[in-house]
């Protein structure tokens, strides 16, 4: 006896086994485990048609609930191969996952396939851009539908924002979020905190007082130019600021930890 018909014979005895005690969930694991290359080798057929957005993890876990199904739903006396019967199942788990994982209506995928078809065949033909006019012309629609289409066709998009890409030179990997975030806006969260901040810090000061801090850390103002803006001396301004250092040290010391955190 081969090494095959051997694993043939055990194969069938455990379908045996299984279907003798249905609800044997160590039995149900070992046909499961059985089968699991069928299901990795349909997840990686389906992925190697998707966007990269897809993962091949979620169409394996996806097709494991398929696999399940079908093992506790197949019948040994249909007469039928297993792996024929359960492959349809494990696929359209997999398509099931990818259809609620897919936020755009059918409609609108199936309107958007239609309209960049259209309009890559009209590029193709003229050698440049069509516009709407001639793709109202090639879709037999208004031109106020071809505006929909094209604001649906956009919409139905989707980017990963953690898709990795290289830059120009092939060197350095980047994501699109960190393509697409603005490193020079201002974190509105460390705005308010500067802002409750400076109310704590100026509480119980005086207005000349509160002026001088917010001049001197907020508008980045010379002891100078904080002189001349409020009628004083350079040498009065950086005494008065000197004092309310000292104030606002002794008055603050007891939150130093609060601070830090």
């Amino acid at each position: 006896m081969t090494a095959t018909t051997t694993a043939e014979t055990n194969v069938e005895q455990l379908w045996t086994a299984y279907k003798a005690n249905p609800k044997c969930g160590e039995l149900r694991n070992r046909l499961v485990e059985t089968y699991m290359p069928l299901v990795r080798f349909n997840a990686e057929r389906v992925r190697s048609r998707l966007p990269d957005t897809v993962e091949l993890d979620d169409l394996i876990s996806s097709g494991t609930f398929g696999l399940i199904s079908a093992i506790e739903s197949f019948d040994l006396d249909r007469g039928v191969k297993f792996e024929t019967f359960c492959v349809p199942r494990i696929r359209g788990a997999m398509l099931d996952e990818l259809r609620s994982m897919d936020w755009a209506p059918r409609m609108v995928r199936s309107q958007a396939a239609r309209f960049h078809q259209a309009r890559k065949e009209l590029e193709h033909t003229l050698g440049r851009r069509p516009t709407e006019a001639e793709l109202a012309g090639r879709l037999d629609v208004t031109p106020e539908e071809v505006e929909r289409m094209a604001l649906e066709a956009n919409v139905a998009i989707q980017i990963s924002l953690h898709k990795v890409r290289r830059d120009d030179e092939g060197a350095k990997e980047q994501t699109e979020i960190d393509i697409l975030e603005d490193r020079k806006s201002i974190d509105p969260t460390r705005r308010l905190q500067k802002r409750d901040l400076m109310r704590l810090v100026t509480k119980g000061l005086n207005r000349a007082e509160r002026l001088i801090l917010l001049l001197y850390y907020y508008e980045e103002m010379t002891m100078k130019e904080i002189g001349h803006t409020l009628g004083l001396s350079e040498s009065r301004v950086s005494q008065m600021h000197s004092n309310i250092v000292q104030r606002l040290k002794g008055q603050l010391s007891p939150r130093r930890v609060e601070f830090a955190a």
